[in-house]
């Protein structure tokens, strides 16, 4: 793994606040590996050999303890570690507002409240997903040697590698530009691989009509690559966003809504890296026993060491649930 000059490596920020007020039965800290490792155990582990020099986890600040407890030690030399924290506290981001909320405010929210670690470009990744070292290793790449305020990426991942087999699926479906920079993302829902099995359909459902999917078509995973300019741009646009929303609790302030702004105001294009990594992820209880099995074929394969990090260390997460 890649240890030397992280202060200048990028860094890696994951959303972690939602796992929150789940524990105990979340996905994000189910583990999937031959030692227990979870899901983001290996996205860090991909992202140290990618070369990233920090780790960013934004939580809620009740669950500082249970996160250094299992990641500190583990992580110690290895790369740094920092901690922010997603809470109610409006006012620092421009908002006099007062409003009750049950959850914070969405995942561009989220990367807000780590503005104070980000002080060069970094990556934002799910909790919960398996992307792959390839993903990492490329939007690694494009941060060191690409990213600019006026140039930054998103990793689009092939539909056709990002289903479930127990369910339909909701994801960003890109549309590109012919020099391969995004256009839009579209959330399309209700996609799934369509009756036509000779042709291995997949398609999306809109009303009561189907719609098809190529196999490779580029959708978005929440894997973007960002200079410290987008929480410029996000600020800016968080307290209109609040004072329109302040009477829906369920209205949250999602990531690829700052890179259409930007895009469409010109401020910024966001080139769109491709990769054919197998994305996993549990949509539904019964993915778990498949996303278990991807991994273990991958450490079958080679692609992992049994163990991630040695010695392993047991955490006992009920300890710090909340009573």
């Amino acid at each position: 793994m890649q240890t030397t000059n992280r202060a200048t490596q990028p860094i890696l920020v994951i959303l972690a606040a939602g796992m929150a007020s789940r524990y105990g039965s979340a996905k994000q800290v189910d583990g999937f590996g031959p030692n227990n490792e979870t899901i983001i155990d290996y996205s860090i582990y991909d992202a140290i050999k990618a070369g990233f020099g920090k780790v960013v986890f934004v939580i809620r600040e009740e669950f500082l303890p249970i996160m250094r407890a299992n990641f500190d030690h583990k992580l110690r030399g290895k790369i740094e570690v920092a901690y922010a924290f997603q809470d109610f506290n409006l006012q620092k981001f421009g908002v006099d507002t007062l409003v009750e909320r049950e959850k914070p405010w969405g995942t561009a929210h989220a990367v807000m409240s780590a503005e104070q670690e980000l002080d060069r470009p970094f990556c934002v990744i799910n909790a919960d997903d398996f992307y792959g070292f390839d993903a990492f290793q490329k939007m690694h790449n494009f941060l060191v040697n690409e990213a600019h305020d006026e140039e930054m990426a998103m990793v689009g991942f092939q539909i056709g590698n990002t289903l479930s087999e127990h369910g339909y699926v909701s994801r960003g479906v890109c549309a590109l530009n012919e020099q391969g920079y995004m256009q839009s993302v579209t959330e399309r829902t209700n996609i799934y691989r369509g009756a036509d099995a000779s042709a291995d359909s997949i398609v999306y459902k809109e009303g009561e009509e189907e719609h098809p999917l190529a196999e490779d078509t580029l959708v978005s995973m929440n894997f973007w690559g960002f200079t410290p300019k987008i929480i410029d741009v996000a600020r800016s646009l968080f307290p209109d966003f609040v004072q329109k929303n302040k009477n829906n609790p369920k209205a949250e302030f999602f990531i690829p809504t700052i890179p259409d702004y930007m895009a469409k105001m010109g401020l910024a294009q966001f080139k769109v890296i491709p990769t054919s990594s197998q994305w996993f992820g549990v949509t539904y209880k019964e993915d778990k026993a498949q996303v278990r099995d991807s991994i273990q074929q991958l450490v079958a394969f080679g692609a992992y060491p049994s163990a991630l990090y040695a010695p392993a260390r047991q955490v006992d997460t009920a300890l710090y649930l909340e009573q």
